[in-house]
């Protein structure tokens, strides 16, 4: 077979596999590196007949998501014409990238990237225990019966902050089982942190980084709001919120180094905007698949179901803008359901990456993001940064300030 036919052949399995079930009727767009003088990140839309830059009117991501209907801005934007939809995602590709041709960045580019934790109950469970355990492996399998003989598994019950979840917290107290995982699990504050600096998150096709020195970690599936300046959630992507389970479990204060790494961050493939074929509704009941394909021949596979999250996700956008502006917008992952406990190397051991690892995560709505796991601090390093990012716009024509 020749580079071409098999560039030909990759690029429909990956139009096929990364696109959503409904395939571009939904209102998709994203941010894609284009070639010019000079190259740079380009607002995009994906349409039946083909990728269209949006830059000229929309420069940022934010901008568009600004705008008073997104969905009906991006679809009635004339846009530029790229190449098609199939080109632009087999181009996306690790291995079979062209940088004479656009692929595919994280669709956000202003936005904080926040992030929810413990919006699950069997995540919950899983987060006392990586608390017990102290970040050991080991233990966790014996922890495990521990804490669910104490706590149950029907967490998903008890809606946060209610009577019936103080009442718990009372008990487990009194048992001297408490944690600070339960708190926001159970509690009425929720957690929101920072996942990722402004613009450091990868999207599909590239890289995901996990520390070196960690030695327990695993993939977080989720489902990502886009919420605009004015706090109107808009749209949706996937996201991997990335875990080194041994890190935060030795201390929650290390959080910050558990979760924002090089290449720790990856949200894609697009965001699909809010219209009349999809909505806040279909983001509480989407059910988000992962899959992860060793080089050892391993295979894991789990789900996320937003129907079981404890906090609605309207919630959960509240209580992050309670006390805070947001004034370029920000992402939100909303938590995940999956926590992994299928062992990989030995008996009551778990499961944690190797390096080389294929990652997928895809919903039927949002389509499917994909990584191959390395470690943070030999990933391509993250030097595009907002001043970066500025001279670019500017050197393109593109800092026009009543579209910015």
């Amino acid at each position: 077979m020749s580079d071409t036919t098999a560039a030909a052949v990759a690029g429909a399995a990956t139009h096929a596999h990364t696109l959503p079930d409904d395939g571009l009727a939904g209102t998709l767009v994203g941010r894609a590196w284009v070639a010019g003088s000079p190259p740079g990140p380009a607002v995009v839309a994906l349409r039946a007949d083909g990728v269209y830059d949006l830059s000229g009117r929309y420069p940022t991501m934010s901008t568009l998501l600004d705008m008073p209907d997104p969905a009906e801005a991006a679809r009635t934007t004339p846009g530029q014409y790229l190449c098609s939809v199939p080109d632009l995602l087999a181009n996306s590709q690790p291995g079979l990238r062209d940088t004479a041709r656009p692929w595919l960045l994280a669709p956000c580019d202003l936005q904080v990237v926040k992030a929810a934790g413990v919006t699950f109950a069997a995540s919950l469970i899983e987060r006392v225990i990586e608390e017990q355990a102290r970040g050991d492996a080991s233990r966790a399998q014996g922890l495990r019966s521990q804490v669910v003989g104490l706590i149950g598994d029907s967490l998903a019950d008890i809606r946060p902050g209610s009577d019936q979840a103080m009442a718990l917290k009372a008990l487990l107290q009194q048992k001297g089982l408490w944690s600070q995982y339960l708190e926001v699990g159970i509690g009425p504050d929720a957690e929101v942190f920072t996942k990722a600096p402004v613009l450091a998150s990868v999207g599909t096709g590239e890289d995901i980084g996990i520390r070196a020195d960690s030695a327990w970690n695993n993939p977080e599936p989720e489902v990502v709001l886009a919420v605009n300046s004015r706090g109107d959630i808009v749209g949706a992507s996937l996201g991997n919120d990335v875990n080194l389970r041994d890190i935060e479990g030795r201390s929650a204060l290390l959080l910050g180094k558990a979760k924002d790494n090089n290449a720790s961050c990856a949200i894609g493939p697009f965001i699909r905007l809010f219209d009349a074929s999809f909505g806040l509704d279909q983001v509480r009941s989407e059910t988000v698949h992962l899959r992860v394909e060793g080089l050892d021949g391993f295979t894991l596979r789990g789900i996320n179901t937003m129907a079981s999250i404890s906090r609605d996700p309207a919630d959960l956008v509240a209580q992050t803008l309670a006390a805070h502006q947001y004034p370029d917008g920000f992402m939100l992952f909303l938590g995940t359901l999956f926590a992994p406990i299928e062992d990989r190397d030995q008996p009551g051991g778990g499961f944690t990456h190797r390096l080389g690892d294929k990652v997928t995560i895809h919903s039927a709505w949002l389509g499917a993001l994909h990584n191959t796991v390395t470690h943070s601090e030999t990933a391509p390093p993250w030097r595009f940064g907002i001043r970066a990012f500025i001279a670019n716009l500017a050197a393109r024509g593109l800092l026009n300030p009543t579209q910015l």
